[in-house]
């Protein structure tokens, strides 16, 4: 390996651990990349120079003489990440280290593409204006649907009605910078997997339950299960009863079809409710036949959970969306006996836990895709980052000749429609 490619790998290395660990001391680089002192050293002045680290004096200190500074990511680059959904469209600033510095939610009932296209360009655009001293490098929707990993085609999003739609390019070319599409759920398990309650975990199903439906990612061997096309997950289409209610799918009894969580939502008498939102409204509830119908649903999902500990074999099944709170809200006893009809060998050390990360989950792993080219040479030496569609500078030549607009924002001027949507700002996620 030549001098400039292993430089660029021991970079990678470096930003890699900090971003995923929240910061490190250069002590514990040292010892965990198994390279000298003056080395770690250098890496982390070239990183800094560029922007993408600093070092803050706040680790504990162990011992007689002074605490090794730690480094840790700055918010020099931030991600764009998108989620629309049946009845909203979330955006949110992403920094390293999983971190959502903002998050927004506009209430939209079923949303076209050009509706999600126009609320993601306008509210990505207020959150860049209020973080001039960021710069935004890329942006990822994570999409209710089957997204084709090479290019971000939404093939079809059935609870949207979205079919063919070049949804990350749509997106590109409103916000001026690369942008791309993913599936929903399996950002929800990337980022669980990075930054949450799959760390360290080899091998683990997350199933993400939200407006939409329900979908999922597999983990194996510490990596997320693609498939053919990017479809592999799509763990609400499991059969769960052939004479159960149709599908968006178009067949009957579908996991997401028997655990419905519009039926909760309408059993309410509620309007476009975020998670929080619901799991609140079902705790305070005294309603016999919502409480008839989560005892139904959860034996769907006990169902559900049966078939993936049969066929996969997980280490653990983490529920994220309205799928915690449906975990959440039954008994203990219920909880406990949730695998009883497994087949015990697969059941016995198998743990089922709800997302660590909450709300933020999906924002965060749909930025993770775009990290990645840049965690993988983060000063661009090789030239590879442009083909990724995520290249260091967020501005394109086309865009940056046009960035220089009056409002002084930190990235390429954006569309300017939907600009009186109503907006519910989150804090304390």
């Amino acid at each position: 390996m030549d001098g400039g490619r292993l430089r660029q790998r021991n970079l990678s290395a470096v930003l890699s651990r900090v971003h995923r660990r929240g910061g490190m001391t250069r002590a514990d680089l040292t010892r965990e990349l198994g390279l000298n002192r003056s080395t770690i050293g250098d890496l982390v002045i070239a990183l800094a120079d560029a922007g993408w680290v600093t070092e803050v004096d706040d680790a504990p200190r162990l011992g007689a003489g002074r605490p090794s500074p730690r480094v840790v990511a700055t918010d020099d680059r931030l991600v764009i990440a998108v989620n629309p959904e049946l009845d909203a469209v979330e955006v949110g600033l992403v920094a390293l280290g999983g971190r959502v510095l903002e998050r927004v939610r506009v209430p939209a009932a079923q949303p076209t593409v050009e509706d999600a296209v126009a609320i993601a360009a306008s509210t990505a655009r207020d959150l860049a204006e209020r973080n001039p001293r960021s710069r935004v490098v890329a942006a990822v929707a994570a999409v209710p649907g089957l997204v084709r990993s090479d290019d971000g085609l939404v093939r079809v999003a059935p609870h949207l009605g979205w079919r063919e739609q070049p949804f990350g390019t749509l997106l590109a070319e409103a916000l001026g910078v690369p942008a791309t599409a993913v599936n929903d759920a399996q950002s929800g398990c990337q980022a669980e997997l990075a930054f949450g309650a799959g760390s360290g975990t080899r091998s683990m199903v997350y199933l993400n339950g939200g407006a939409s439906g329900i979908g999922g990612g597999i983990v194996m061997d510490g990596r997320l299960l693609q498939g053919r096309d990017g479809h592999a997950g799509e763990l609400g289409h499991l059969g769960i009863d052939t004479d159960g209610p149709r599908c968006a799918c178009g067949a009957r009894g579908c996991l997401e079809a028997m655990v419905d969580r519009r039926a909760v939502v309408r059993e309410l008498g509620l309007e476009h409710p975020d998670d929080a939102e619901l799991a609140t409204a079902i705790a305070e509830s005294r309603d016999h036949a919502l409480g008839a119908l989560l005892t139904a649903q959860f034996g769907s999902l006990r169902a559900g959970l049966r078939s993936i500990a049969t066929a996969l074999n997980p280490e653990m099944v983490i529920l994220g969306g309205y799928l915690a709170t449906l975990w959440t809200v039954v008994s203990e006893s219920e909880r406990h006996n949730a695998l009883s009809d497994a087949l015990p060998a697969v059941a016995a050390d198998l743990r089922i836990e709800i997302a660590a990360l909450g709300a933020n989950r999906l924002l965060i792993g749909a930025a993770e895709r775009a990290w990645e080219p840049l965690l993988d040479d983060p000063l661009g030496t090789s030239g590879n980052q442009a083909s990724t569609g995520t290249p260091r500078d967020a501005r394109s030549p086309s865009s940056a000749s046009r960035s220089s607009s009056s409002t002084g924002s930190s990235m390429a001027p954006i569309a300017s429609r939907a600009d009186s949507a109503r907006v519910e700002p989150i804090t304390g996620q």
